[in-house]
């Protein structure tokens, strides 16, 4: 697993175990994402390079024309396990045998498309392509991103050395634990963290404060607090589960909506510099 991984999704589940608030802001988890739209992995500490936490959507499932896909087409993706040991992808599923992705030293390069961005990538090889085909139902291949590639973020939200790499569009993405309870208060039934994502779960302060965040400062590294995060039907799938259904977008929709954008929930972040980010540590609010 990767370094300082802990055991699968165990702190996505719930979010903030003290048994008496505090407001002082601090990290209450960490998520690396390996493989876009797969399972997430919990970490104690994540080191951060130029595109976000190291081996983040360092991989892709793309169709056959090069085309990306998601839990938003594929619910089954959130069934499928990521975990990163020495370099190598490890995968698991229900009912499938675990396959390692040893990264191609043959790089067979090729185009792929990611929303609006078209860029090269990496493609893993058949037996990748195989058991990801088998266990999705659907023909598909496994890309990563090469080491040497750059893709740009949004320059309406970035400086032109702000780069990601199969993220949807920006390197870091915060939650808060004061505003999940906030919105399980008005669910039927109460979610978990792990339906929205986030590479970065803050707890202690209001529910919603966030949104009035400009820059924030954690470990050392500082980081622009740049644009909510539009939720989409992802956010309806049960991570565990791969079924999916109508809440919480009902439900955020009711006072988290915003005209012509979206129902939002969370902030993306551009951080400034490389470093290492540990759980618990102080958040700074600087503006």
């Amino acid at each position: 697993m990767h370094e300082g991984a802990r055991a699968h999704d165990s702190r996505l589940v719930r979010c903030g175990d003290s048994v008496t608030p505090d407001v002082r802001l601090r990290v209450d988890g960490l998520y690396c994402y390996p493989v876009k739209s797969c399972a997430g992995t919990s970490l104690a500490t994540a080191t951060v390079g130029p595109r976000g936490i190291v081996g983040d959507r360092q991989w892709m499932v793309v169709d056959e024309t090069g085309q990306f896909v998601t839990q938003r087409e594929l619910h089954r993706m959130a069934l499928v396990s990521p975990s990163l040991d020495n370099g190598r992808l490890e995968l698991s599923a229900p009912g499938m045998p675990p396959l390692t992705v040893t990264p191609a030293v043959r790089e067979n390069r090729v185009d792929v498309s990611i929303w609006s961005d078209r860029c090269a990538a990496i493609d893993e090889g058949p037996s990748a392509a195989e058991w990801l085909s088998t266990f999705l139902e659907v023909r598909c291949r496994l890309v990563r991103f090469p080491e040497d590639a750059t893709r740009q973020v949004d320059p309406e939200y970035a400086s032109p050395d702000d780069q990601v790499g199969f993220a949807d569009g920006f390197s870091f993405l915060l939650a808060s634990c004061a505003s999940l309870d906030d919105l399980n208060r008005r669910l039927a039934s109460p979610l978990p963290m792990n339906r929205f994502r986030p590479n970065i779960v803050v707890s202690g302060g209001d529910a919603f404060q966030e949104d009035r965040w400009k820059r924030i400062r954690i470990d050392g590294i500082t980081f622009g607090v740049v644009k909510p995060c539009a939720r989409c039907v992802i956010t309806t799938v049960d991570q565990k589960t791969g079924e999916a259904a109508r809440e919480p977008l009902r439900t955020l929709a009711t006072f988290r909506k915003v005209a012509g954008r979206g129902v939002m929930f969370g902030q993306n972040l551009i951080h400034d510099q490389s470093g290492v980010l540990h759980v618990g540590a102080e958040v700074a609010v600087l503006e």
